[in-house]
């Protein structure tokens, strides 16, 4: 059994968790950062002084047995005017709060969710604590709170927390018994590097001996990581405590009509410039179905089968 960790956050992370998890004879296990202060989440945490639950939700869907009406149930969103109490909220994020209060903790929340879910893998926090992301731009202003770090059109020197987090026993656990561990697919300095920024979890990744692989964005994200090459995405992921063994790019050509899609958001395409000692793989990954550039489940599971194999 070789054991596969994948560290990230958002929707991103989702796919490779469900391109991977019907694979024989893996242990898979999730990392996801609990940073979030968006939307549904956001409140809930102000209400109960709890972690983030919305990605973790979004992973144990994606690792779930039975893709039916339970997946829709936790999927599911309230409609209703601003002034309703459940407008905007997922039922998902919901039942997990409902969880921590019954069973005492968010962890042991997240243990009786998999089960009702019979999630093939494991989802851990990658902190039990409930903290907030910070940022500092290129001209130091301090930015708090992951959904307004990339409001603001200046360039991320670095993401921080205003205090020393403790990582999660099992997260720091994983990733020092990993034979695979794989970065993204997801936004670098709001899903995958407050992972990352723990220092247990950047200790554990710099004594780990397992094969560290890194899926670059095929595109830039606005005022986030906007005209950001390769080389800008590894050196950030290398400030910031993140090693690296391998990168995984698409090498499919875009789009002219996708191309221009994306301008229009200020997203444009990450360039591979070469400029790195790292060792590159650039293979088939893309689809393009909507004029919309995302990855296809059925690549990322060949390529990282091929990896495992090596392993």
């Amino acid at each position: 059994m070789k054991k596969i960790v994948v560290i990230g956050g958002g929707h991103g992370q989702s796919l490779i968790l469900k391109s991977l998890k019907d694979l024989p004879d893996i242990e898979l296990s999730a990392i996801v950062t609990v940073a979030d202060n968006g939307g549904s989440t956001g409140i809930l945490r102000k209400l109960y002084n709890l972690p983030a639950m919305g990605d973790i939700r979004n992973v144990l869907v994606a690792l779930a047995s039975d893709e039916g009406i339970i997946n829709q149930i936790m999927d599911y969103r309230f409609h209703g005017d601003d002034e309703s109490d459940l407008s905007g909220h997922s039922l998902g994020n919901l039942i997990i709060t409902a969880l921590c209060d019954i069973e005492g903790s968010f962890q042991n929340a997240i243990l009786e969710i998999s089960k009702l879910l019979n999630i093939k893998g494991r989802v851990i926090p990658s902190t039990v604590e409930n903290i907030s992301l910070y940022a500092r731009m290129d001209d130091d202003t301090i930015v708090k709170g992951e959904a307004s770090i990339p409001s603001f059109n200046h360039h991320i020197k670095e993401v921080f927390y205003d205090h020393e987090v403790k990582a999660s026993p099992q997260a720091v656990e994983a990733i020092r018994n990993a034979d695979l561990i794989i970065y993204g697919i997801g936004s670098l300095y709001t899903s995958i590097l407050p992972n990352i920024i723990i220092p247990g979890i950047r200790e554990a990744l710099s004594e780990t001996k397992a094969y560290k692989v890194y899926f670059l964005n095929c595109m830039t994200q606005n005022n986030e990581t906007f005209d950001y090459d390769m080389k800008d995405h590894l050196d950030a992921m290398e400030k910031h405590g993140a090693p690296i063994d391998l990168v995984i790019r698409h090498n499919n050509p875009i789009p002219e009509e996708v191309r221009k899609s994306y301008l229009k958001e200020n997203s444009i395409e990450v360039v591979d410039n070469r400029n790195t000692d790292i060792k590159v793989l650039s293979t088939d990954l893309l689809d393009f179905t909507g004029n919309l550039v995302r990855y296809k489940p059925d690549k990322v599971r060949e390529v990282i089968s091929d990896l495992i194999k090596e392993l």
